[in-house]
């Protein structure tokens, strides 16, 4: 059985910045409480991803010697 494959026409930076900001703004629409920490951590679990990608892409990282 073949997977189905998509091409994305969005880069991953940018879906994940999209996301975290929805996250975001759903989060501040709610009270203080357990759904809104939730978020508010999967808001930074995409941060930190954000991150890692670009650290992971960029022309200065080297390989392990």
């Amino acid at each position: 059985m073949k997977r189905q494959q998509t091409k994305q026409t969005v880069s991953f930076q940018d879906r994940l910045s999209a996301w975290a900001e929805q996250l975001r703004k759903k989060a501040a629409r709610l009270k203080l409480g357990r759904e809104r920490d939730d978020l508010l951590v999967k808001v930074r679990q995409a941060d930190v991803a954000a991150h890692l990608d670009e650290w992971v892409n960029s022309r200065g990282l080297q390989p392990p010697k």
